[in-house]
């Protein structure tokens, strides 16, 4: 006798805000890549007007101008957030014993990197380039390396305490450190003067859009340890 195929069991309901939310961080990073690369008049200007009225802002507040190199020299530098990505692996490895975990957390921040420079070496962006300038960058402006990957290591971090059931305070904490590193970092920039307003916005976007694809992997690989 022939047995009928059961159906298919359907999307489980919570997937479906993440299939949404991913989507849209795809649809705006695109839009704002499509922008950028045909250098759209209306976006060139805006992010001049806002780099101008910063620098001039940076120039004379020396000692926040100051603060703001530190910050990005050293607290938020990319390589900084991947130190404190290669402790929270081994932290993985030896409290946990989730050897897979750590090395998917190590190469989402790696292949974060790649497409960051992939990125910049296909649009080639010029940086914004002062007569008195108070700090210097090397490289292509798009996106923001110092916000992508502030926002990929704090995102994934965030994302792995609350896979492993961090208590309240610890979770509230991770995340205002979270929230102020991302954006922070990205305005030091801006304010530096080495980048312009949407090349940190393109960080952004595209640093969570690398979260949300790399948690909808490991969600696919370790299903049933799921927030």
């Amino acid at each position: 006798m022939h047995t009928p195929h059961a159906a298919s069991p359907p999307r489980p309901p919570e997937h479906r805000p993440a299939a949404l939310f991913t989507g849209v961080l795809a649809l705006c990073s695109a839009l704002l890549l499509t922008l950028v690369g045909v250098e759209w008049r209306p976006l060139l200007e805006l992010d001049s007007d806002v780099a101008r009225t910063t620098h001039r802002w940076a120039v004379e507040e020396r000692g926040l101008t100051q603060t703001s190199r530190v910050l990005t020299d050293w607290v938020w530098d990319p390589w900084t957030m991947r130190v404190l990505c290669g402790v929270a692996a081994v932290l993985l490895v030896r409290r946990y014993a989730d050897s897979w975990t750590a090395l998917w957390l190590v190469l989402t921040v790696a292949v974060g990197t790649v497409v960051q420079q992939g990125l910049k070496a296909a649009l080639d962006r010029a940086r914004p380039v002062w007569p008195d300038p108070v700090d210097s960058a090397h490289y292509a402006a798009f996106p923001s390396g110092h916000a992508m990957t502030a926002t990929v290591v704090c995102g994934l971090l965030l994302w792995l305490l609350r896979r492993h059931g961090a208590g309240r305070v610890l979770w509230r904490t991770a995340l205002v450190v979270a929230a102020l590193s991302v954006t922070g970092v990205g305005l030091t920039r801006v304010w530096l003067g080495v980048h312009w307003p949407t090349d940190v916005l393109g960080g952004w976007l595209i640093g969570a859009l690398v979260v949300v694809v790399a948690v909808g992997i490991h969600r696919r690989r370790c299903p049933a340890r799921r927030n």
